[in-house]
């Protein structure tokens, strides 16, 4: 199966499971008189909006380069991935201020509603199904080097934290009273901080890539190394890099001897380009200059 394929699988699979918890979620939250279950149910729309986004950026993402894309289309995930972050920034920005509402309402005396039995196992299926959904996903998405879909993994595991914290306080409202009922928008409050994290991690990340952000210093050092593993090769510098996607981009200057031939020259450059390529992916740009260094006797010759 192409990568593109595998991509499309995981995505439609985490999107049966989306919409299977949505339509429970928001019957439960409705029936058991939760609005954290409301809240929950609408975190999981997001997550099957942001299936659809991953589906179809992921498409023209795999599409090869053209007249107009010359490094191919890789930074349409990019932008996929901008997308989840922001949407994923939006709920949690909700549930956190759906919550200090209710907060707020409670502290000034009014009952706030009782959760009811319904919405509690609708919390403890959500977390077991989106755990389950997270796990499959951030799995293939590290096979298949998909930035965007390890944003959609991590949009799962948000639904599960945020199910986790839903739980918390709709289980605590029915065991301690109508006294405590404001458990729920507590742990709705809480939780929502985790997923402004997550979403902050994902845009910040997204927008590296859009600002040409350089590989971090481990593996520019490593390119480096690579370059400088042959004995023909005196240096390896001015090292450029970033990412077009999921796919790297080099571009490197090495320092070889001026005295051997071009062949010679271009075959050790497409020795460390096939070498680039063997450890960052297939798919790799690399642009090597080659720079010819004299010898002083030869110089003045």
């Amino acid at each position: 199966m192409t990568r593109e394929g595998s991509i499309y699988k995981v995505t439609l699979v985490g999107g049966a499971v989306n919409v299977v918890l949505l339509l429970f979620k928001f019957l439960a939250g409705i029936l058991g008189h939760s609005s954290a279950m409301v809240a929950d149910a609408v975190h999981s729309l997001s997550d099957f909006a942001t299936d659809i986004v991953v589906i179809l950026f992921v498409h023209i993402s795999g599409k090869p380069q053209d007249e107009n894309h010359d490094y191919g289309h890789g930074k349409y995930e990019t932008l996929a991935t901008t997308i989840i972050g922001i949407a994923l920034g939006a709920i949690g920005a909700g549930i956190l201020y759906n919550g200090a509402v209710d907060i707020l309402h409670w502290a000034q005396g009014e009952e706030l509603p009782s959760p009811g039995v319904i919405a509690l196992w609708a919390a403890l299926a959500s977390i077991l199904l989106k755990e389950a959904t997270y796990q499959y996903t951030f799995r293939a998405a590290k096979r298949l080097s998909s930035p965007a879909m390890e944003a959609n993994a991590w949009h799962h595991r948000s639904d599960a934290l945020s199910s986790i914290g839903t739980a918390i306080g709709i289980g605590g409202a029915i065991l301690l009273g109508n006294r405590w009922n404001v458990l729920d928008p507590i742990a709705g409050v809480v939780v929502s901080l985790f997923i402004l994290k997550v979403a902050y991690s994902l845009v910040s990340s997204a927008m590296g890539q859009f600002l040409e952000r350089s590989l971090p210093k481990d593996l520019e050092d490593e390119i480096i190394s690579i370059a400088s593993s042959y004995s023909d090769v005196t240096d390896a510098h001015d090292l450029r890099t970033r990412y077009i996607g999921s796919t790297v981009s080099i571009e490197l200057h090495i320092r070889m001897d001026g005295n051997i031939s071009l062949t010679q020259a271009h075959d050790r450059a497409t020795s460390i380009e096939n070498d680039l390529r063997g450890r960052f992916g297939a798919n790799t740009y690399v642009s090597i200059h080659v720079e010819p260094i004299f010898r002083p006797c030869q110089e003045q010759g």
